[in-house]
């Protein structure tokens, strides 16, 4: 296990107990000009509800004479486009000039999920009509929980999978523009002779050098699963298991400026054990390895499905708290273990 080192982190809440739903899960965040974040999250009476909605906040400096130095936006719906439950919103930007996206899933059934895409050209206030993303498709096409990535080649790659009654799979998305001409790739391999439980989903990735992209995928065998892929990711190996506990619940991983990686998850070893503690553990050496931890949650209770982008030369993160609020935790470089 890795080495945990001690962190004191100031934790914010988005929202509080005074809030428009009941229950709130699967946060998605983005940078934004002059300091700013956006975060987006879904939001009704339970999950899978038919009430459940994308909402958003975004947080800015606290006007003067506010002792706090941010602040949250009241919580805004962004998108309910029928009703059916909506399902695990994920934030990007497509570049300069170009705004940002968000993908989200519609429907009663994580089987018969519909991927929705809409576009923000003013930092998330208003949007675009929503469109299917692989119009007719059904399942988990696009980016499925964690951020898609653009690769050295201008592409842009999604990590997605499928949740079929006892079968999971994971897969890729690979688009020209970020917006449109989505292709799916063929299904990670694993070892199913040697392999608990139904799979793996949720992707999350990096690139380490033009064409070299790596994959970390959420499994039901009680460790975080691996691939990786020497064309541009096209193609991948088979995944392996990692010396990193999971437990089938989400994760995210983001690579630092400096080559570091940065991994958040909740390092506890069984399919569907505690989702506590909260962790972000490092790695400096491409992901192979992982000797650094930072503990961000520690209680008893629900601390899971985090989200973690670069931000102001270190970490942001958010990530669902006991299904009532969204948490949120600036961590500066300074805090990131030197190693």
């Amino acid at each position: 296990m890795p080495q945990t080192s001690p962190a004191n982190f100031d934790i914010e809440h988005v929202f509080g107990d005074v809030r428009p739903f009941a229950q709130c899960h699967a946060a998605t965040l983005l940078p934004l000009p002059h300091g700013r974040i956006l975060l987006a999250w879904f939001g009704g009476t339970w999950e899978s509800h038919e009430d459940i909605a994308i909402w958003a906040s975004t947080r800015t400096e606290a006007p003067p004479g506010d002792t706090r130095a941010y602040q949250w936006s009241a919580p805004r719906q962004i998108a309910k486009i029928t009703n059916e439950p909506h399902w695990n919103p994920v934030l990007f930007s497509l570049g300069e000039n170009r705004g940002i996206s968000l993908h989200f899933k519609v429907g009663d059934s994580i089987r018969r999920w519909r991927t929705h895409q809409q576009q923000s050209q003013d930092d998330g206030v208003t949007w675009t009509t929503a469109t299917e993303l692989v119009p007719g498709d059904r399942g988990g096409r696009g980016a499925v929980r964690c951020k898609p990535i653009q690769l050295h080649s201008g592409d842009w790659l999604a990590g997605a999978s499928l949740e079929r009654w006892c079968h999971w799979s994971a897969f890729f998305d690979r688009s020209p523009s970020g917006t449109s001409g989505w292709r799916a790739t063929g299904a990670v391999e694993i070892d199913r002779k040697h392999f608990d439980g139904k799979g793996l989903i949720q992707p999350t990735l990096w690139e380490s050098e033009p064409g070299r992209v790596h994959a970390l995928f959420r499994s039901t065998a009680g460790h975080v699963y691996r691939s990786d892929s020497v064309d541009d990711g096209r193609h991948w190996s088979m995944a392996a298991p990692i010396a990193v506990p999971n437990n089938n619940s989400g994760i995210d991983v983001v690579r630092l400026a400096d080559g570091k990686m940065a991994l958040a998850c909740n390092p506890v070893q069984g399919n569907w054990a505690a989702r506590t503690p909260l962790s972000i553990l490092f790695s400096n050496d491409n992901g192979m390895t992982w000797p650094e931890r930072l503990d961000v949650e520690t209680e008893p209770g629900e601390f899971s499905y985090p989200a973690l982008v670069c931000h102001n030369d270190g970490l942001a993160l958010a990530y669902t708290w006991n299904r009532r609020r969204i948490a949120f935790v600036q961590i500066a470089s300074e805090a990131v273990p030197n190693f």
